[in-house]
């Protein structure tokens, strides 16, 4: 296997001591399609992280990405939003719900507009962003040159300020809305913390009566170090704080959070939103199961949820004393679960009973293993070392339609865990191989229960020649 040069840039994990940014400001990218939002944050992150295309709409599920602000040492959580639409259909109500509940609790947002026109969608979502004017930045793009520059104050009618004129796409005035985003936020909060140090933070997840409420207060009582319990210091997330063998657990919940305006009152999607906020900000995910009733399809939606954010999973099967004492019932329900939810067969599955206090040590002890895996680092001669073995071991295809080569491998992040291989023809990667180095992975570094994520890239000089 040959060595793809890249120019990837190396994890803080890399580099020295893994470290977690906490409290950092959050700044949300929001306007209609097709503004070129995906664009301006690739830009500002400084690679290319959300799909760019020319078609509206490409951007469906918010993109978060922490990132230093270039010419700066502020860092930033930076999140792009799907398009804001006045005529919606299929998911597009989900996606407006979503952006909005970024917005709510952002520290300051980017309206973008395009200098060319201003629509219907534009005069509605200006509107809606007019309670949020006190954070909110006006970026007017696509004002690729100086000869647009006039075009730029017909969008001063709704008395946003300021007003940055910008092209994402050709880097210009991009110097001056960084200065102007690091000037607004305050940093005074953010902190440095060791990962082997930091909190754990769980979310504990499920549909209702399933215990949640009496896991957490097992979970925050069996302690007396409770450190605190403040709703509001984490936008819209009660964080409760306990210690257990010593080592911080943060768990996240999602009380308080309000209902949006000017959205549809279908409940679903509340609930959807919600969830998204508590997984993207948990470490991992506790997802209770009535043991009794099995899975549902809610379950599912959380575990997937869960998964597309490469957080790790543990399925708890919850008030496992209701169910009869039978020899091998646990393993019997374990299989059972692993069988119809064969998309989670990796996730560790334990049995609980909160209210007898009954597998709350194994839970806990499973929570703070897969933290350590979801957070371990991965030298990258070590894992071309074990990709060149794989693919002795199990040759790619050598069908004329099939045919690829694996030229180099890096992990790109931790926790979530991804991984991008470099291949000589991405697109002939077949769903099953994709699966097989998933599981070589876990198998082979002990991330045994973590959710992989494999971006496939061509390699570069297989792009050349093409």
């Amino acid at each position: 296997m040959k060595r793809e040069k890249t120019t990837a840039q190396p994890t803080s994990s890399e580099r020295g001591a893994a470290l977690r940014y906490e409290n950092l400001p959050l700044v949300v990218l929001a306007g209609r399609p097709n503004v070129g939002k995906s664009t301006l944050f690739n830009r500002l992150v400084g690679k290319r992280r959300a799909i760019t295309d020319p078609r509206p709409g490409v951007t469906r599920d918010p993109i978060e990405e922490e990132c230093t602000l270039r010419g700066t040492d502020k860092r930033i959580l930076l999140v792009d939003t799907g398009g804001f639409r006045l005529e919606r259909e299929g998911l597009d109500e989900l996606v407006v719900a979503r952006a909005l509940a970024y917005i709510e609790r952002s520290d300051l947002v980017l309206f973008m507009v395009d200098v060319t026109e201003i629509t219907p969608e534009d005069e509605e979502f200006a509107a809606l962003l007019r309670p949020y004017a006190s954070k909110l930045v006006l970026v007017v793009n696509k004002a690729d040159s100086p000869e647009r520059d006039a075009l730029v104050w017909t969008h001063a009618q709704w008395g946003f300020e300021p007003v940055f004129f910008v092209s994402a796409e050709h880097n210009r005035n991009i110097d001056e809305l960084t200065d102007a985003i690091a000037a607004r936020l305050d940093f005074s909060r953010v902190r440095e913390v060791e990962i082997e140090k930091a909190d754990i933070r769980i979310a504990i997840m499920g549909k209702p009566n399933t215990g949640k409420s009496t896991l957490l207060n097992v979970l925050v009582g069996q302690e007396r170090s409770i450190v605190s319990a403040e709703p509001g210091t984490t936008r819209d997330v009660v964080e409760s704080r306990f210690l257990y063998k010593g080592r911080g657990i943060t768990v996240l919940d999602t009380a308080g959070i309000r209902r949006k305006k000017k959205v549809t009152d279908n409940v679903e999607y509340y609930s959807v939103v919600r969830s998204i906020a508590v997984v993207n900000r948990a470490d991992v995910v506790v997802l209770l199961i009535d043991a009794k009733e099995g899975l549902s399809e809610q379950d599912k939606k959380i575990a997937a949820f869960a998964v597309e954010a490469g957080r790790p999973v543990v399925l708890a099967l919850s008030k496992w004393d209701t169910m009869p004492a039978m020899k091998n019932a646990f393993e019997a329900a374990r299989d059972r679960l692993r069988f119809f939810f064969g998309q989670m067969a990796y996730a560790p599955v334990v049995a609980i009973s909160a209210k007898e206090g009954q597998g709350i040590d194994r839970l806990m002890s499973t929570v703070v293993s897969l933290y350590g895996k979801a957070n371990k680092v991965i030298e990258t001669s070590r894992l071309n070392q074990a990709v060149a073995a794989w693919i002795e071991e199990t040759p790619p295809p050598a069908g004329p339609r099939t045919h690829f080569k694996l030229r180099y491998a890096v992990q790109a992040s931790v926790n979530p865990q991804r991984f991008i291989f470099f291949v000589t023809r991405p697109e002939a990667v077949a769903e099953s191989y994709r699966s097989f180095l998933k599981n070589k992975i876990r198998l082979e570094f002990g991330l045994d229960g973590i959710p992989i994520q494999l971006e496939l890239r061509a390699s570069r000089k297989d792009r050349l020649r093409s």
